[in-house]
């Protein structure tokens, strides 16, 4: 069985193209693991962008693995083969580092799965100087690694090309002078971003980790690295920005990405010069494309290269005709918006910032650049929501609906619904997540009001799944262990029954009330802000009237980030 693996993995790898491959035994060799489908990793900007910082080393040669289907995985128990790398078919238990791109929670049950089918020893305390060091970066990772410590040698906390250059070239020493693997550990722990769960420790409260993030985002391209049909984005990926300053109190990324930084104009014509010489076209990534200072001059750059493009995200406050023209030029079909919740009170209460003035002028936009389809995500569960506050969603949905009709607009309008969920460095951390009878009877208010309505779609993510997520975002080792536990007895599904046999309850966990003065597991890191500035956010979104915290400007010192 194991030569159909590996010509399955070659057939993968003949249809890229900007993949690299190094001759054996003439660099360390780093395995760069996504815990889900090819589909889904290669979608993954930040995957790119670390595979080819790391593949221009001197000293590395960085290959690609990813979370094999349910009958690959058969195939894999049968063959005994360890999971093999997408690049050289090679296990990745052959390999120095195994590091994993974690940006979903749900994602934790895969990594487990993973490092099994990997012949990895599954807890780090276990691992010898035979076993590959097992690192951990991405979102997850950032915000909080605790319920993955227990599997994980050590984390990248922040963003790669601030830390990992270091990391390696630590590495890369250690491994030439025959450096035992707790010193070498001790010797990663002492570089700023590297958590290294086995020597960190909470001294009173305070964070021992200093999130890091790369100040010149001209220094290292932001870009697709490897070309692939079998993505979800079959785009020439270019990242503008990075870091959110809109200080929306869910928005774990806004407050743990910060601050907010803008690529050069120069900088990314270098990159469309790419996109062009490929035939591809451009999708532009960034936390709010219209915040871009020169969105418009940039439009129209690509538009006149004869290149079209496509945008992540863009804010219904500061999006311009010219953005929204130039999407409907590149064949856009639907306009999506985040208005986040339907009443302007809750809107207030997470400090969006968007009207319903604001969706009916981006709406009109849309219109008169001849897009014919919305979306619109939605939150519900959020702190302080009330029965009035989720018909406002369906008003708003109406109204949206009924502009659409009046302006001959007659295409679909699509609520996208998640349940909220309260995540680590945000003002809402201590806040419980909403019982899930109220979010499934919420989720059953609108869809009943607005089944008549032509045209309005409604896709809503699972309840259930959504409080397994609230698990493991705020979880601590004791959550590793369950994780652990529910994995050998079938995955997330057995999250409940583990606990039941525990005595304990998911309800325990996630609709729970944090109190003020507690000590959270992620508080071993620092984002470099004080519990006090996300205390004070919260304060304000309970106020009955709650004031609008404005977006980070130049010579800010709100919050703390930038000193």
């Amino acid at each position: 069985m194991g030569w159909k693996l590996k010509e399955q993995l070659k057939a993968q790898l003949a249809k890229e193209s900007g993949y690299y491959i190094y001759p054996a035994g003439s660099r360390i060799r780093f395995a760069l693991a996504y815990p889900n489908s090819y589909f889904v990793g290669m979608s993954n900007l930040g995957l790119h962008i670390i595979y080819r910082l790391l593949n221009e080393r001197a000293d590395t040669a960085c290959e690609r693995a990813f979370f094999p289907d349910r009958k690959q995985q058969a195939e894999y128990q049968k063959s005994r083969l360890a999971l093999m790398s997408l690049e050289t078919q090679t296990g990745l238990n052959r390999f120095d580092i195994l590091a994993f791109v974690i940006s979903f929670e749900m994602d934790y049950f895969n990594i487990l799965r993973m490092l099994e089918l990997s012949k990895i020893v599954p807890f780090a305390a276990d691992r010898t100087c035979h076993d590959p060091l097992v690192i951990g970066g991405g979102p997850c990772a950032t915000f909080n690694p605790e319920p993955l410590a227990p599997f994980f040698d050590a984390f990248v906390i922040g963003e790669g090309e601030a830390v990992l250059p270091a990391f390696m070239d630590v590495y890369h020493t250690g491994r030439a002078e025959g450096t035992d693997r707790q010193t070498l550990l001790e010797k990663l722990a002492k570089l700023p971003g590297v958590y290294v769960p086995s020597v960190h420790k909470l001294i009173n409260g305070q964070g021992q980790v200093q999130r890091q993030w790369q100040q010149d985002l001209d220094a290292f391209p932001g870009e697709t690295a490897i070309y692939s049909e079998d993505t979800e984005f079959n785009l020439h990926l270019v990242e503008i920005a990075r870091g959110c300053g809109r200080h929306c109190r869910f928005c774990m990324a806004g407050y743990c990405f910060r601050k907010p930084r803008n690529r050069s104009l120069a900088a990314i014509e270098q990159m469309l010069l790419k996109a062009k010489q490929a035939g591809r076209r451009v999708g532009l990534m960034g936390a709010a494309i219209s915040d871009y200072p020169e969105i418009d001059k940039l439009c129209r750059e690509i538009l006149g290269d004869g290149l079209s493009m496509s945008v992540a995200s863009f804010r219904a406050d500061s999006v311009t005709q010219e953005l929204v023209d130039s999407l409907a030029a590149s064949g856009l079909r639907t306009l999506t918006m985040a208005p986040e919740a339907g009443s302007s009170r809750m809107r207030a209460v997470v400090n969006k910032g968007i009207s319903m003035e604001h969706l009916l002028r981006a709406m009109d936009m849309g219109i008169k650049a001849g897009i014919r389809n919305f979306r619109l995500y939605i939150m519900i569960g959020l702190p302080g929501e009330q029965e009035e506050d989720i018909r406002a969603i369906i008003d708003m949905a109406c109204r949206l609906k009924d502009f659409m009709e009046s302006h001959n607009a007659l295409g679909r309008l699509t609520l996208s619904i998640n349940p909220f969920i309260p995540k680590p460095f945000t003002p809402f951390q201590w806040e419980p997540m909403a019982p899930l009878k109220y979010i499934q009877n919420a989720l059953k208010l609108i869809s009943g009001a607005l089944k008549k309505r032509h045209n309005i779609e409604i896709i809503a993510e699972s309840p259930k799944d959504a409080y397994i997520q609230a698990f493991l975002a705020r979880g601590s080792r004791k959550t590793g262990e369950l994780l652990w536990e529910a994995c050998q007895n079938g995955g997330s599904k057995a999250v409940r029954s583990v606990l039941k046999n525990r005595g304990e309850s998911l309800e325990e966990y996630v609709s729970t009330e944090r109190r003020q003065d507690e000590v959270f597991p992620w508080d071993i890191l620092d984002m470099g802000f004080h519990k006090s500035y996300l205390q004070k956010e919260l304060r304000e979104a309970k106020k009955a009237a709650p004031k609008h915290t404005i977006q980070c400007f130049d010579g800010c010192r709100r919050c703390g980030v930038c000193k």
